[in-house]
């Protein structure tokens, strides 16, 4: 199953006897930051849950906006949403060894409508076509997850990310290497050698190309840079 892969803050609320509490993906409790989020979990007819999700704001094209997330936690709490897309306990039942379409299943009968928990739905047909559409769309990417597979927490296969991308011409300024850290390539807007951030190179062939042009035109750093360890700049070059 295929899911859209939504930009924001994994968090699980968790209803028990004592009300409705929301914690991040480190364990931390956050539920004042959540406090909307957390009565809505209140209206849900159940004696106790632990909902997997994510905590969201929209843009006014409804897409999911990360970088407007921290703004709206402290100043517009009534803009936030939970997106459910799993249920790990449910009135004191462990379904963790329970399919995840069967979990889904029951979490999707569990959801009031109208209330800012809202249920991720699967999305139908083949995941090149879905990634197309989402990708089109201008969503983060997708979450391809396999439907009988069981709850386990960390890193697992069961669950595939997919994210969308796109392709952009930019100036090298220099390269970042720091021991046991992957090497950073900083980059600008051509022309005006404006830092605009950094990427890391994933394929060993364009490692060696990038350090090897870092090494033929060495230079000092951009006006205004400021200072960044074990970096080394290259003078005006062409797009990367």
């Amino acid at each position: 199953m295929h899911e859209v892969k939504f930009d924001g803050y994994r968090s699980q609320i968790i209803i028990d006897a004592g009300g409705a509490r929301i914690f991040t993906r480190r364990g931390l409790d956050w539920t004042s930051k959540y406090r909307d989020l957390a009565a809505a979990a209140k209206t849900m007819h159940v004696e106790g849950a632990i909902i997997d999700g994510e905590i969201i704001v929209l843009n006014e094209d409804g897409i999911s906006d990360f970088a407007a997330l921290r703004k709206a936690i402290t100043r517009r709490q009534h803009d936030l949403y939970f997106v459910a897309f799993d249920l790990l306990h449910l009135n004191g039942h462990d379904l963790r060894d329970m399919a995840l379409g069967d979990r889904r299943e029951i979490l999707h009968g569990m959801i009031p409508p109208d209330i800012r928990i809202q249920f991720s739905e699967a999305l139908p047909g083949e995941a090149n076509a879905i990634y197309h559409l989402v990708d089109k769309a201008g969503l983060e990417g997708m979450v391809s997850k396999r439907a009988n597979s069981k709850y386990r927490s960390g890193p697992t296969t069961n669950w595939l990310k997919t994210k969308s991308f796109t392709e952009s011409e930019f100036e090298l300024l220099g390269v970042e290497r720091e021991r046991g850290k992957p090497a950073f390539a900083l980059m600008a807007e051509p022309g005006t050698r404006k830092y605009v951030g950094s990427a890391v190179s994933v394929n060993r062939e364009m490692r060696e190309r990038l350090w090897k042009r870092v090494q033929e035109h060495a230079g000092p750093p951009p006006k205004d840079m400021p200072k960044r360890p074990a970096t080394q700049w290259v003078r005006g070059s062409k797009p990367a």
